[in-house]
């Protein structure tokens, strides 16, 4: 178990965060402009949008999901593997990251990069959270879903409050360079939420590539690819041959969140994320 790593009052992974690069990542990575970055506060589909968008690059061919490493067809920004690799990589990057607003590399405010920023319902990410977590040598370990629900709603969890990150990023939703998507809507209509992303990355699929892009991304499929489904990660990092995907379901809190939790999730909800339409939140 390792414990976090604090910088500017934000929890980050003990594991593979270095602080030199966290202060210095604002104001020296520069983004291009024809890179891509997925932005999301962790457990909210990340790696099911990464694997999207590589396969909309493939035109649905899996070769590429299938024989690299999910973290090295889409670095993350924010860890010491990702930075080094990012910063003497050519071309357009894929690039992931859940850091929030404020500590995000300045460059790309003035950039057209086109960003990804995907929300999920903050009940499901506490649930995901905490059985993901909990098994890993990357955060300090909760013990129980009632510590680790009382964390959350203080932000004392890996990368802060979700309101806080959420609320700033929502702040980009007007911004051509900017697609605002939802895990549900994600569930409810993939298929038209792919064409979506489609049009918004300038990609033209035909239907059978859609068909592929579908097929292979898909969570079943996505389970069983090692370069998808983390089972590849070293056991001194993640332990007890815990894969990525659990469930890939919405609405799971309901199975274990009691009535009091329940209320008192909604008090906070209501006071933080008031102000914002509530279809913004398609679980609402």
């Amino acid at each position: 178990m390792s414990d976090y790593l604090w910088f500017e009052g934000i929890p980050f992974p003990g594991v593979g965060t270095d602080k030199g690069i966290l202060e210095e990542i604002g104001d020296k990575f520069v983004v291009r402009d024809e890179d891509t970055i997925i932005l999301t506060y962790p457990k909210s589909g990340t790696n099911w949008m990464i694997e999207i968008v590589c396969l909309i690059q493939t035109k649905g061919n899996p070769q590429w999901i299938q024989s690299e490493p999910i973290w090295k067809r889409s670095p993350w920004v924010e860890s010491e593997d990702g930075y080094q690799t990012l910063i003497n990589q050519e071309g357009p990057r894929l690039i992931s990251s859940h850091l929030p607003f404020h500590l995000f590399p300045k460059s790309f405010f003035s950039s057209k990069a086109k960003m990804i920023y995907v929300i999920r319902n903050p009940r499901d990410v506490l649930v995901s959270g905490y059985f993901f977590f909990h098994k890993t040598n990357l955060v300090k370990n909760p013990g129980s879903l009632i510590k680790y629900f009382e964390w959350f709603l203080k932000g004392n969890v890996i990368y802060g409050s979700w309101f806080e990150h959420t609320r700033a990023w929502l702040s980009m939703r007007e911004r051509d360079n900017f697609l605002l998507l939802s895990y549900e809507d994600l569930k409810q209509d993939t298929r038209g939420t792919i064409e979506k992303i489609c049009d918004f990355l300038g990609k033209k699929l035909e239907k059978d590539e859609l068909d592929l892009v579908l097929k292979y991304s898909s969570f079943q499929v996505m389970k069983e690819n090692k370069m998808s489904n983390l089972s590849i990660v070293p056991e001194d990092v993640i332990t007890n041959g815990l894969k990525l995907m659990r469930k890939g379901t919405t609405g799971d809190w309901k199975n274990h969140f009691t009535v009091a939790q329940a209320e008192a999730f909604d008090k906070v909800f209501q006071e933080k994320m008031i102000g914002f339409p509530r279809e913004l939140f398609p679980w609402q």
